[in-house]
């Protein structure tokens, strides 16, 4: 009597990217915490009651309560489950999100990839405008005072010059180093009002908010472009400008070498 054979074959433990959009209004930022509702805490239910397993994502960054983000990359492990059911599965994590929090697509990854350490380079951009609209509640700065766009620009451009960002970051944030690489730092003007964009190789906590009320004080023409540099100098955050309001500011872009 011949003998049939079976072959089973164990699906291992695989290491994943999601890519997600999110409207910050509603969340207390992106990171869980124990008493606030978080955008991370909802992604990973979502992605656990579809992967039927305990999934723990690691984002990025942080974002703080408010922000935005169009585009946002958390990395996740899932074990058991064939390649091709996990890059489909976004239709099913969204239909289990909030309106507010998009999953975009899921990329395969080697087993080390991290979201956070891998990345190398982050770019945010900050929106402004100067008419009351209901349509940009929670999702722009409304500035009733007329800047002068082209000092803030002599400013911005400043910030390429120097690495060291302590007088723009929050204090006992526990990081090891306050040096950061900026590579663009500029201002548009549009119909409506104004987009900051920055990039850089990394953020510090608070960084980009605080970067733009000490340029904002430029435009109101309070410091003027040699006060800026001596703030940037002195390394201290109380020599710096206030920092603006959540709702402008949205995370844009993160490179990684290995995704395309």
């Amino acid at each position: 009597m011949p003998v049939k054979l079976y072959f089973c074959i164990a699906l291992s433990k695989k290491r994943y990217f999601i890519q997600i959009a999110y409207d910050g209004s509603l969340y207390h930022g992106w990171q869980t915490q124990p008493n606030a509702i978080t955008v991370q805490e909802l992604l990973d239910k979502a992605m656990s009651v579809f992967f039927r397993q305990p999934i723990e994502t690691l984002g990025c960054g942080r974002t703080d309560a408010g922000v935005h983000a169009t585009d946002f990359y958390a990395h996740f492990d899932v074990e058991g489950v064939e390649e091709a059911k996990v890059l489909s599965a976004v239709t099913g994590i969204n239909a289990m999100l909030p309106y507010q929090i998009a999953a975009k697509q899921i990329i395969p990854v080697h087993d080390d990839a991290h979201a956070r350490f891998d990345a190398t380079a982050r770019a945010y951009k900050y929106y402004i405008h100067f008419e009351k609209n209901p349509f940009k509640l929670n999702r722009s700065w409304l500035v009733k005072d007329k800047l002068d766009v082209d000092a803030m620009n002599e400013a911005a451009v400043l910030l390429l010059n120097y690495t060291d960002f302590s007088c723009f970051s929050k204090s006992n944030t526990q990081t090891f180093t306050n040096n950061c690489k900026i590579t663009k730092a500029v201002f548009e003007v549009k119909e409506d009002g104004l987009v900051f964009t920055i990039q850089a190789d990394r953020f510090l906590r608070n960084m980009v908010r605080a970067i733009m009320g000490t340029l904002v004080q430029i435009g109101k023409k309070e410091i003027n472009l040699t006060d800026f540099k001596a703030i940037i100098e002195s390394k201290n955050r109380s020599k710096a400008g206030q920092s603006v309001p959540a709702c402008g500011l949205y995370l844009v872009k993160i490179e990684y070498p290995y995704i395309g």
